[in-house]
């Protein structure tokens, strides 16, 4: 098992440095991707504080809050749109086109060579605006940082990039059956911008919903809550990183389900 992690960590390192070395190679797409995603994330903010302009709370919920909840969110967010982007093109790059027979004849994880074959460089905006955000909202909430609580926070950070993948992957491993589900992922994911704000503003089947069905609500609202020291919620926040490791599970396993399922283009 080590072995096998020490092996897949190695090329995954040579995957992302030639990636890098291409980037650097059209520096003007670089930041301009880069300074694109930042404005339009900076768009978004915008607005909600011109909203915050008219109104002190929302139903309890400050603007500074809500920012730090946006924060996390952006930086979960990051990781998936950075390291695991190439998740999308699964329907009509691989399996329509029949790329995915090349991954299943080599002795390499095919899931392991999907994310590895791309790394989206407009995700480093999302994790410049995610840090940038935190940052000012933590100011101005006053949070105490120990290290205890950054150590949690780097943890909230990663289950909610863990609960972005997951959510991914399993929708698009209907493409197995649909050849290409891209429709359904984009429809599950604009379900994301939900998390962004506090669940108590919705209805009781929305909150049930992102909550339990598909657990965008951990990706940001309930890690967020444990900060504020709202202790009603602290418990659905410390539960947050068995959740992602759940979800994960669940998506891998319906992707292997979907492997099994799958037939070549050219059988």
């Amino acid at each position: 098992m080590w072995k096998k992690c020490k092996r897949y960590t190695f090329l995954y390192g040579k995957y992302f440095s030639n990636h890098l070395k291409v980037m650097m190679e059209y520096k003007a797409d670089f930041f301009i991707g880069l300074f694109s995603v930042m404005v339009q994330q900076f768009t978004a903010l915008f607005f909600l504080k011109i909203v915050f302009d008219h109104i002190e709370v929302l139903k309890g919920w400050t603007f500074y809050e809500i920012l730090f909840i946006y924060a996390i969110a952006f930086l979960g967010r990051s990781i998936h749109h950075i390291f695991f982007d190439n998740l999308w093109t699964l329907g009509w790059q691989y399996i329509r086109s029949g790329n995915f027979d090349r991954l299943l004849l080599r002795p390499v994880n095919p899931l392991f060579q999907i994310v590895a074959e791309r790394v989206q460089q407009d995700g480093f905006g999302q994790l410049i605006i995610g840090g940038i955000v935190l940052t000012i909202a933590s100011v101005n909430l006053e949070i105490e940082w120990t290290v205890q609580s950054l150590l949690l926070l780097f943890v909230f950070i990663i289950s909610s990039g863990v609960l972005f993948v997951a959510i991914n992957l399993f929708f698009i491993t209907f493409s197995f059956w649909m050849v290409d589900s891209l429709p359904i992922v984009v429809s599950v994911f604009q379900l994301s911008e939900f998390a962004k704000y506090p669940l108590t503003i919705y209805p009781k089947a929305v909150t049930l919903i992102i909550t339990w069905l598909i657990p965008y609500g951990f990706t940001a609202y309930y890690p967020a809550t444990y900060f504020f020291e709202r202790e009603s919620m602290v418990a659905m926040a410390l539960i947050t990183p068995a959740i992602a490791v759940l979800s994960f599970v669940i998506a891998y396993w319906f992707w292997n389900k979907g492997i099994r399922a799958f037939t070549s283009t050219g059988s």
